[in-house]
Order: structure tokens, then sequence, then C-alpha cells
């Protein structure tokens, strides 16, 4: 579900706020302030761009680093059910 695709996004978004979300079984990347629209309620909020920056400790991740953040994602949300 999640992908280092989905990771590379969120890093490279210039919405305000960017946050990876799931919603009916997809992972995508958002504005915060979409969260409140009808289209993303009740979205399951998996990271932030700030946290997902912060737990990289990096300005230029390695595809690597991108795959493993990925998996830990994903496996986070198969966990959750999402």
């Amino acid at each position: 579900m999640i992908t280092p695709e989905h990771v590379e996004e969120l890093l490279a978004s210039d919405a305000e706020r960017a946050v990876l979300v799931v919603v009916a079984s997809a992972a995508v990347v958002v504005p915060e302030a979409a969260l409140d629209t009808d289209d993303y309620r009740g979205a399951l909020e998996v990271v932030t761009q700030r946290d997902l920056r912060a737990q990289l400790d990096t300005d230029a991740p390695s595809r690597r680093d991108l795959e493993e953040v990925a998996a830990r994602l994903d496996s986070t949300v198969t966990r959750l059910g999402a």
C-alpha cells in the first residue's frame, strides 16, 4: 500500500503541512487542511512531512532510506487494518 514513491512524494510536496494519509485503501499525499473536507474526512493520518523529515535526519535520503521508511509505514498501516 505505502511505497517508496509515496514517501518521496511526501518529502517533495510543496503543500502546506503535507501529510500522507490512507483513504479508501489508497495512500495519498494531501495538505493538512484537506483532512477537513468530505473527500478525506476519516482518513488515517500516517505521517506528516515534518515528522518524516525528522525521522530521516537527511535532506537527501537514499533509495534504501525511502524503501525502509515505506516498509515500516506500510507495516504499521497493515497492523492497524487500514
